[in-house]
């Protein structure tokens, strides 16, 4: 029988590649058509789990993984935005709503709720301390919006008192490509 000579360059490779054996297997054994996330880990959503057509365009807020899903009108486009979500179930309303106006540098008024549980909450005119961020979209639930935030730190959170936060320069754009009248489901 001939003697076999192991290097070291041999041993460092074999190493190397039992390190990676276990990744490799899972990765052959995994049923990729039952892995329903993209590289952000949101769950993705169909439009036609939602809705019967697409109309002038749709939304679907995620609560769960805490993303917005926006498809055009005419199916083209299709967006995922992260997004904050309210504190808890109390303040999550869930269903059918759609867009009903927009405005660029929106003013907020806390809501009487808001000032039941924080007596310092005051009326805020556009600017960088707004709440409201750059952008809103006003559904047709009273105080409920899809608008943006100037703290960054809310974003993929449960940060809100019932509205569905983006960062500003993501409802800028959605902004500019949701029309009024856009669907909306808060799931």
């Amino acid at each position: 029988m001939a003697e076999q000579k192991i290097s070291r360059r041999g041993l460092i490779g074999a190493a190397g590649a039992a390190a990676f054996m276990p990744a490799i297997l899972r990765a052959e054994t995994t049923d990729v058509a039952a892995v329903r996330h993209n590289t952000s880990s949101f769950t993705q959503q169909r439009w036609e789990d939602h809705f019967d057509t697409l109309g002038k365009a749709a939304i679907v807020a995620d609560t769960t993984s805490r993303a917005l899903h926006f498809w055009s009108g005419d199916g083209e486009t299709y967006n995922i935005y992260p997004t904050s979500v309210p504190r808890s179930d109390e303040l999550t309303k869930r269903g059918y709503t759609r867009i009903v106006r927009k405005r660029v540098g929106p003013d907020w008024t806390p809501t009487p709720s808001m000032i039941e549980r924080n007596p310092d909450l005051k009326y805020m005119p556009p600017g960088p301390d707004n709440p409201l961020g750059t952008h809103a979209m006003y559904l047709d639930w009273p105080a409920y919006l899809i608008h943006g935030t100037h703290d960054t730190r809310k974003i993929g959170r449960q940060s809100s008192d019932g509205c569905i936060g983006l960062y500003n320069h993501m409802i800028e754009a959605l902004f500019q490509i949701a029309p009024v009248g856009t669907q909306v489901r808060i799931i």
